[in-house]
């Protein structure tokens, strides 16, 4: 009995050992993980390590070579002649057509151009001398590859000889010929001329017809000279496409078409129909006198502000001045007999053939 009673107090005193021991056991796994959990804090508090890309990105850049900037169209000043001294004229890139214009701005646009040109040739008016029809259709018909002064300057001649269809239609070629040689090409001029003549006397009585179907039957006529005709001697609307006029809304970027019955319809479509006639008289005044084709005179232009084209030509107004052409110059213009409007403007008239 003694020894079991000290047997069992053994395995107390065993079993006591081991529960005290199995805490200290149990702990060690649990200091291990407070240490880890300790460990991932810390990296948590501390700043991630730099990318090396991130490392030579905190690096002062090194500066980068300075490009030229692009060169931007120049910008025309509101007042053309608001010009200074000492400056070079400014240049235009390329023409282009302004960007982002929509269809609203673009007939605004060309509406204001052409009050504008109506301030400034209120006199405008068909540069060829005539006081009928016929004497306009011909006269017309001989401003081809010349100038209106030298058929102003040559038709005096002819309708003095021949101032009735019927006379030019019964006339001598050679005879015309040599009337009309100071225009150029005058043997095609004098077949065009006779021919227009002949079919005047036989189709329609020796009168001028007033419709445009008509008109550009005859010889020599075309739609170009048949709106001439038609705006100038019956009042019925018409645009006159010629190479000025060709030109000049290009410039303006009215168009991107090249063909003249495309220009025709396309402008056409910009203007109500009553302001045709005039709009093409204050186009082609202003190619003639200001907008010219080499070297137009931007720096005298009263249209500069809504020109794209603007800088193309001289842009200092005191030389852009020398350019202007005409009554704008202070030269005479191209009508021997111009209207008195235009005289009273301080226009003066073209001299005759052979004057001094």
């Amino acid at each position: 009995m003694k020894k079991t009673a000290a047997s069992k107090k053994s395995a107390a005193a065993d079993r006591a050992s081991t529960t005290e021991e199995a805490p200290a056991t149990e702990k060690a796994p649990a200091a291990k993980k407070s240490a880890a959990a300790k460990k991932a804090a810390t990296a948590k508090k501390a700043p991630a390590k730099k990318a090396p890309a991130k490392k030579a990105s905190a690096k002062k850049a090194a500066p980068l070579k300075r490009q030229a900037p692009a060169k931007k169209p120049a910008v025309v000043p509101k007042k053309a002649t608001a010009a200074v001294k000492g400056v070079a004229p400014a240049k235009t890139v390329a023409p282009k057509p302004p960007r982002g214009e929509s269809r609203t701005a673009l007939v605004r646009r060309a509406r204001r151009i052409n009050r504008e040109l109506a301030e400034v040739y209120p006199y405008a008016h068909p540069e060829l001398d005539f006081e009928n029809p016929f004497q306009l259709v011909v006269a017309t018909v001989l401003s081809a590859q010349t100038t209106d002064l030298r058929v102003n300057q040559t038709t005096p001649a002819l309708f003095a000889k021949y101032p009735t269809p019927e006379d030019l239609a019964a006339a001598v070629p050679e005879e015309v010929e040599e009337i009309l040689r100071p225009t150029g090409f005058f043997r095609a001029k004098t077949k065009s001329v006779i021919g227009l003549s002949r079919a005047l006397t036989e189709d329609f009585g020796g009168e001028v017809p007033g419709r445009l179907e008509d008109l550009v039957k005859l010889p020599g006529v075309g739609r170009k000279t048949a709106f001439v005709v038609l705006g100038n001697a019956f009042g019925r609307p018409g645009i006159t496409v010629d190479t000025h006029f060709q030109r000049l809304v290009r410039r303006w970027r009215w168009t991107e078409e090249t063909d003249p019955d495309k220009i025709e319809a396309a402008v056409g479509a910009l203007f109500p129909k009553s302001d045709w006639t005039d709009l093409s008289h204050h186009v082609i005044w202003h190619g003639r006198r200001i907008c010219h084709a080499r070297k137009p005179a931007c720096g005298a232009c009263p249209v500069a502000p809504l020109c794209p084209a603007y800088g193309e030509g001289e842009t200092d107004p005191e030389k852009a001045k020398k350019l202007l052409k005409y009554e704008k110059g202070g030269f005479p213009g191209q009508r021997l007999k111009p209207p008195q409007a235009y005289l009273d403007a301080g226009g003066k008239p073209a001299p005759p053939l052979g004057a001094g």
